[in-house]
């Protein structure tokens, strides 16, 4: 009951806030739009009104706050996931004026990133000034931005469902759903108050009644999904080879991104209201089916452009109603389509618009139930729910890891945040026989304890069962060589010294028991034997093996994801897992593994071309290997001096 009581003060206060700063937001916007594209258009051509949005909005980003470049959901969710909800103080107040100043000014962008940075900057100072823990400022920092998208886009359900799905890929963070439900309803209620009830868009009358027009719903969401995975493509491709290439200060690329909305206003003048700023107005005519196939088709490589050009060049605006234009626009082109070789089939082919925008951003954003959610309420229609749902389930699945969102990992389990929590989980998915070492080197009861110290010597490998014909017996380690003295190494055997109480595990236990066993006993390897006969030895399993097992599961995400780091923590307590990129000019290109001289015990694995390997002595390094490396934590830092990480 005290969390109920707690969180629904919270939730009230951050929610109040997140309506207020919408309104705000929303003027600052109206004002922007009426300086730069009414009053100031009478004596400057509108195709240089972005470049000069885009050089103001350039200097008061980078000279104030250059956390606020770019589209600013993606800015929340790292640091949700990398800062422990921590946004410093003064990006809500930059964030928004340098928005306001792009989207005002004709750059291509939206509102949702800049009131998402907005209100969940404010939620993470509240929680500061509260002094609250780490996972109570992460699910303030959530509700302040589910409040935000709910407040400005009058979907006080699809913005709750917004916050806790847009930060993973496959997940949701369910600790937050109360709190960011409260939220988003008062803030929508504040919202609303004073800016009116009425939907954001406007629909002809659209209903689903011919079940073979799921067919074309099912097209739309594939059609959704192969434009999604371009425009994700040319926009990362474009910030990362051209504009962070540039050679020019930070603050002058938004305004050069302003150049290229400036060519597209001379080339296709009769297309601006949906080239410049969110795009609705031309989204609006296309809901209407006032709007060509031809614009249609014209508008989504147009709207591309337009957005990469605003946001990848470091300008400040959300992508979120820039997606919605594009997918309209995609969604139009398939209905006009489709009803003219179906016209029996597809009777309206404006309600493809409706669903295109849902499915798009559906699949470029990973936000299948809320991207439903919140065009129903943007549009007041609940009437295409089923082809909404197969449209946006289908081009969620077949865009499979691509992101608008580059900061999104695949599930709880993949985030720093949870990662600690979910060790547990992640080696209990994994049995012993997928770890241990199926050909382990063993030793008879009658070797020497001179051979046995030779094979450590030689192998690195610290113990060995011992066998007598075919039966494990015993296991023999380093340390029971230690207690004998260096002279009867020569003539003391192994069945001297061996350790006969053995303790064993079974190839379907799961690695979480067997760590906790090894840890609690404080040995560093278990024989593996059959469940029937512990005699039966089958192999070998060492904490090296359960790393190297844990790090090949926490790295599947990396190989689908941009920019995010693999992992950064250990099942293993005093120990540590981080990561070193082999970019261009590394020094440790063309270098075999061998070849790195770094200190005993550690244990290398490397992501390469959508694989995860543990290399051999022979492996040789090549440009952009992310080499993911296992050590104690007091090596750490001398390890990525000596590496250049």
């Amino acid at each position: 009951m005290r969390y109920i009581q707690r969180w629904t003060v919270y939730a009230t206060f951050i929610g109040i806030a997140a309506g207020i700063l919408a309104l705000i937001f929303d003027f600052l916007l109206g004002a922007s739009s009426s300086f730069f594209q009414d009053e100031l258009t009478s004596t400057i051509p509108l195709a240089i009104i972005p470049v000069i949005g885009g050089l103001l909005a350039g200097f008061i980003i980078y000279r104030f706050a250059p956390e606020a470049e770019g589209g600013g959901g993606d800015a929340v969710i790292s640091a949700f996931h990398n800062s422990r909800g921590i946004i410093r103080g003064r990006v809500p107040l930059v964030k928004a004026i340098a928005s306001a100043i792009t989207i005002g000014s004709g750059g291509s962008a939206g509102k949702e990133g800049p009131i998402a940075q907005v209100a969940a900057g404010v939620g993470s100072l509240l929680g500061t000034r509260l002094k609250l823990s780490d996972r109570d400022r992460r699910i303030i920092m959530v509700s302040g931005m589910s409040a935000g998208i709910g407040s400005i886009f009058k979907s006080p359900l699809g913005g709750a469902l917004f916050g806790i799905e847009v930060l993973y890929k496959r997940d949701f963070e369910m600790g937050a759903i109360v709190p960011a439900i409260m939220s988003s309803v008062i803030g929508y209620a504040v919202f609303i108050h004073f800016a009116g009830p009425d939907p954001i868009f406007v629909t002809c009358a659209c209903f689903f009644e011919n079940p073979l027009e799921l067919f074309f719903y099912l097209l739309l969401g594939t059609t959704c999904a192969v434009v999604g995975i371009f425009y994700i493509w040319f926009f990362y491709s474009a910030r990362d080879k051209f504009f962070r290439r540039l050679r020019v200060p930070n603050y002058v690329k938004p305004a050069i991104g302003g150049i290229g909305i400036g060519v597209l206003i001379i080339f296709f003048p009769n297309l601006v209201s949906g080239i410049l700023g969110s795009g609705y107005g031309a989204l609006q005519d296309a809901l209407l089916g006032n709007l060509a196939v031809s614009a249609m088709i014209i508008l989504i490589f147009a709207k591309i452009l337009a957005t990469t050009f605003t946001v990848s060049s470091g300008g400040s605006g959300g992508v979120f109603a820039p997606s919605l234009v594009i997918g309209g626009m995609v969604g139009g082109m398939v209905g006009e389509l489709s009803h003219i070789f179906f016209p029996q089939i597809v009777s309206n082919p404006a309600c493809f618009v409706l669903v295109g925008m849902a499915s798009f951003f559906s699949g470029v954003a990973k936000v299948p139930i809320a991207s439903i959610l919140m065009i129903s309420e943007m549009t007041g229609s609940y009437t295409l729910l089923a082809p909404l749902m197969l449209a946006n389930v289908s081009a969620y699945a077949l865009t499979e890891g691509w992101t608008i969102y580059e900061s999104q990992v695949s599930t709880r389990m993949r985030s720093p945040v949870h990662r600690k929590e979910m060790h547990v989980e992640v080696l209990e998915d994994i049995k012993v026989k997928s770890a241990m070492n199926l050909n382990p080197v063993s030793v008879s009861p009658n070797d020497t304890l001179r051979h046995v110290y030779t094979l450590i010597e030689k192998t690195g490998h610290m113990g060995y069962p011992v066998v007598r014909e075919g039966n494990l017996v015993g296991i023999i380690t380093g340390k029971d060589i230690e207690k004998v003295e260096i002279g009867d190494w020569n003539d003391k055997l192994v069945q001297d010294a061996a350790t006969t109480a053995l303790i064993t595990t079974n190839p379907d236990t799961p690695l979480e028991d067997t760590l906790h066993l090894l840890v609690n006993l404080d040995i560093g390897r278990l024989p593996v034997v059959d469940k029937e006969n512990p005699r039966k030895l089958l192999g070998i399993l060492t904490k090296s093996d359960i790393v190297k097992a844990h790090v090949k599961a926490m790295a599947g995400d990396a190989i689908v994801s941009k920019g995010v780091r693999v992992v950064n923590d250990s099942p293993i307590a005093g120990t540590k897992i981080f990561e070193v990129r082999t970019h261009h000019h590394h020094w440790l290109i063309g270098k075999k593994v061998s070849d790195i001289k770094l200190p005993r015990g550690i244990i290398i694995a490397i992501i390469r071309n959508d694989a995860i390997k543990i290399p051999r002595s022979v492996t040789v390094i090549r440009e952009n290997d992310r080499i993911v490396i296992f050590s104690k934590d007091d090596r750490v830092a001398m390890i990525k001096r000596y590496l250049g990480s």
